[in-house]
């Protein structure tokens, strides 16, 4: 008798559920479903993928609206599309790193690339490289050494500034005439041309040191002109989102002003000033207008941003495909393009991990 109750409340509880199995086996008969479908329209993967997708939202919102009721279809077809959405934004992102990597793995673990110039590398090395069908020679040493020291002087520049000016907003402004006249020219500086910020600085400092005057801190100085409202914009948010009470606690222990911005609000909000400096850092390392007008090109080892042309990763990639070394065997200066192009995407996977390591380092210690 007690296990035919059982038994029957088990029944009561499952009834009107379809069973854990279900949309596996509902996915396993769209892919083969879709793969016959296209088997006869001409076989596609992404074809394929998309018709397998749509199958299994209709067949699993189908047999949920049969067995579980409308309420319970409606949620899975939500959750579906909410799903397929997240997908469709990753697959972009899925697709250009994979074709980064296919494209460039070849010519970065090419023995010396990251350790030389294209200093002495012309078209008839290329030429030999491929009739001989030896290691490409060249390197894009020069490029990276010229990025990291633009950006670093760019950054320099601009997280002072940035973050002094979002302090004066948040902390001292007290919503004045002369914080909104700040704000409406850091959001019109947010939408300025990466082009028009090469043009001003390559035109300020031809006024000063003369015309046609590149150099790589005339780059970094165009660069912090578009990090500049990136590191106000994200830093003024980080800082107005720290608790009142934080800043009213300490003035009532008798800290002044400023120490109370130093000890307690800028470490709190550090983390978030640590992922806007580097969103702004992400922001131009890619930039190409501003440094080919400012920086110029350069094919040789200069490690001095306040003389002669400097090159960054951005304008080798740019030369490497708009003027091949050797127009008669592209394919080379293809193959250090490529490189060049998967080492940027590494410096600014690794300016993310130092983000966050900052901000793990330097947040506010909870606990006793």
């Amino acid at each position: 008798m007690a296990t035919l109750m059982t038994e029957r409340k088990r029944s009561a509880l499952t009834r009107g559920r379809l069973p854990k199995y279900t949309p596996y086996a509902i996915a396993v008969s769209a892919v083969i479903v879709a793969a016959a479908l296209m088997a006869l329209a001409g076989f596609n993967v992404f074809g394929w993928a998309f018709l397998a997708a749509v199958l299994f939202v209709v067949g699993n919102v189908s047999s949920s609206a049969i067995v579980e009721g409308r309420r319970k279809a409606t949620d899975k077809l939500a959750t579906s599309l909410v799903l397929g959405a997240f997908l469709v934004a990753l697959l972009p992102l899925i697709s250009v790193i994979w074709t980064v990597l296919v494209n460039g793995v070849p010519g970065l673990i090419t023995p010396g690339f990251l350790g030389s110039s294209m200093n002495g590398v012309t078209g008839a090395v290329d030429n030999a490289s491929v009739a001989n069908h030896t290691p490409v020679m060249g390197g894009v040493y020069h490029a990276l050494m010229g990025s990291v020291l633009i950006t670093l002087w760019a950054t320099l520049i601009s997280v002072p500034v940035g973050l002094l000016t979002a302090i004066y907003l948040v902390e001292y402004s007290d919503g004045n005439k002369f914080s909104k006249v700040i704000t409406f020219l850091v959001d019109v500086m947010t939408g300025i041309p990466s082009i028009v910020a090469g043009l001003f600085a390559a035109a300020f400092f031809a006024m000063i040191l003369g015309p046609g005057t590149k150099t790589g801190f005339v780059a970094a100085v165009a660069l912090s002109v578009l990090m500049i409202p990136v590191v106000v914009r994200s830093s003024e948010e980080m800082l107005k989102i720290v608790p009142n009470e934080l800043r009213e606690a300490a003035y009532a222990l008798g800290v002044r002003k400023w120490r109370t911005i130093m000890k307690v609000v800028i470490p709190t909000a550090i983390s978030g000033i640590a992922s806007g400096v580097t969103l702004a850092i992400a922001r131009v390392i890619g930039e190409t207008a501003p440094l080919l007008v400012t920086a110029g090109f350069a094919t040789t080892i200069n490690t001095n941003v306040f003389a002669g042309w400097m090159a960054s990763l951005p304008t080798f990639i740019y030369t490497q495909i708009m003027t091949p070394t050797s127009p008669s065997n592209p394919d080379p200066s293809t193959q250090r393009a490529w490189a060049a192009a998967l080492l940027l995407i590494i410096l600014v996977m690794l300016l993310n991990l130092g983000a966050r390591l900052v901000a793990r380092i330097f947040a506010p210690k909870t606990g006793r």
